[in-house]
């Protein structure tokens, strides 16, 4: 069962109207340390970050989609590498919810719905929405507005957060995912706590202006973005992003002051990898495979020649099982863009389902010459691999990519876990699984995974000694955890130090 977030509580950053520390309207001041800092410091916010993502993580609402991920990750460093000065990280990922929504969590971790890449028409929408949660980020909104709650523990905020995002899921039907994180009464008390305040989404709106020009979208775009979706939705039936962004005429005209200091956009167009995201999630939310391939054969029937909608069609007829016609219009897509891996690993993965084994594992091959290490094509290749006998080539390939990446994913863990066993290196399985659980915070389970790994048989001197140092870290941050647990304070910054073989 989708579970549908309804994420206008983490617009967190609007918390407390009463707390608000008031910045100049036309300063972007860099930050010389802020009366915030005595409640919440930046380590602190990436901790409560941390955690609020991985109890989403946990309840399947984070959408793991690796192709998916990798384009919200790439459109978010781009706008975030034109907004910071390099002191703040940045985490993006997609939401698995219909709902029309994004919002900045603490520390940088940033999330968007499904719903809002569906319901934008141009990539610039899409920008423009990250780029406002980008400077909630940088002007650290959250920070300065639980200024006045000092006598709150940071942990304790970070678990009410992640309490009402549960609360507030629609189709559920019980509050037993909530219960066992908070009581109600204190998500209720959390929820009204986090209100937006004008002047920060004022400020967002003037700082992710600027930011989407510099970064080479059209400014424009988020006054018309949050203009459409108000006229395309009635105040009672209005999505979860305009309760939490309001809309106003003085906010529009204030954006259309701005833009109009900036230089004109000029011949700004959506990005194949924008419109094909934007069919992929189509596909993928569609309520029957089916049901999205008879909309994509619909609009290309129509005359339709829009890349994203030849890319659906492809991918639902694979889908529905018709490889042999998807690998002709994957084909198409190629030849007319030879560098989008998305067609790429379309075709390669309706070879596979077409039981043509070798031409499958070649077109994989061909893909990596082009793309080398590329998540979403490497973890492709490597599922591949796997299924067709080859593990020990899956292994190697997996910890290439693992060695030469700053953020692995969780995806990537499991993965090479799979490779390591399916290979029959049972010790360095459990080690990669250890990683996996401690990257979502659940530091208990990768104990026993890395106690496991120690117990495996053929285990060699090299291995035993990275294991057993592991086994120590992890011990560590357990009783740090337990400690900081009792005292309701926040666990050490550093999670438990890994090394790769």
């Amino acid at each position: 069962m989708r579970q549908r977030i309804a994420i206008f509580l983490v617009l967190i950053h609007c918390a407390n109207a009463a707390a608000q520390i008031p910045t100049p309207p036309d300063f972007n001041l860099p930050d010389f340390g802020s009366p915030a800092d005595t409640v919440m410091n930046k380590a602190q916010e990436a901790q409560i970050g941390r955690r609020v993502v991985a109890q989403l993580r946990n309840a399947g609402a984070i959408m793991e989609d690796p192709q998916v991920t990798e384009y919200i990750q790439t459109l978010g460093a781009q706008l975030a590498g034109h907004a910071n000065d390099g002191t703040q990280s940045f985490e993006f990922f997609m939401v698995d919810d219909d709902a029309i929504n994004a919002f900045a969590l603490p520390g940088g971790f940033i999330g968007v719905n499904a719903g809002l890449i569906l319901a934008s028409e141009t990539e610039s929408e899409v920008a423009g929405v990250l780029a406002h949660e980008v400077a909630h980020v940088t002007q650290r909104h959250i920070a300065r507005s639980l200024y006045d709650r000092q006598r709150s523990s940071i942990l304790s905020i970070a678990t009410m957060m992640a309490a009402v995002l549960f609360s507030m899921a629609s189709d559920s039907r019980s509050n037993d995912a909530m219960s066992g994180i908070l009581a109600a009464g204190q998500a209720a008390t959390m929820q009204r706590q986090i209100n937006f305040t004008r002047s920060n989404e004022l400020e967002a709106d003037r700082i992710g202006i600027g930011t989407l020009s510099s970064a080479g979208f059209d400014p424009s775009s988020m006054a018309t973005f949050f203009e459409k979706l108000s006229r395309r939705f009635g105040s009672r039936s209005a999505p979860a992003f305009l309760l939490t962004h309001p809309t106003s005429p003085e906010r529009i005209a204030d954006a259309r002051i701005r833009i109009r200091q900036l230089p004109p956009a000029v011949n700004i167009e959506n990005s194949v990898s924008y419109e094909a995201v934007r069919a992929r999630l189509e596909v993928l939310r569609a309520p029957r495979d089916d049901v999205a391939l008879n909309i994509f054969q619909t609009r290309v029937e129509a005359g339709s020649d829009n890349v994203g909608d030849l890319y659906g069609l492809a991918l639902s007829l694979s889908k529905t099982g018709l490889d042999d016609d998807a690998q002709r219009h994957y084909s198409d897509l190629i030849d007319a863009y030879p560098g989008i891996v998305a067609f790429r690993i379309g075709e390669a993965e309706s070879l596979l389902q077409n039981r043509q084994i070798t031409a499958a594992l070649q077109r994989y091959a061909d893909a990596m010459e082009i793309s080398p290490r590329n998540v979403p094509l490497t973890t492709s290749y490597a599922e591949a691999l796997i299924l067709t006998g080859r593990p020990e080539i899956a292994h190697e390939i997996l910890l290439d990519l693992l060695h030469n990446t700053s953020s692995p994913t969780v995806g990537l863990f499991r993965l090479i876990a799979r490779a390591a066993n399916a290979e029959g290196d049972v010790g360095n399985s459990h080690h990669y699984m250890s990683h996996y659980y401690a990257s979502i915070g659940s530091f208990s389970d990768a104990l026993n995974q890395i106690r496991m790994a120690l117990e495996s048989p053929g285990v060699d001197a090299v291995d035993l000694a990275r294991f057993q140092s592991e086994f120590a870290d992890l011990n560590v941050n357990m009783s740090s955890e337990r400690r900081n647990r009792r005292s309701e304070s926040m666990p050490r910054e550093e999670p438990p130090r890994f090394s790769y073989p």
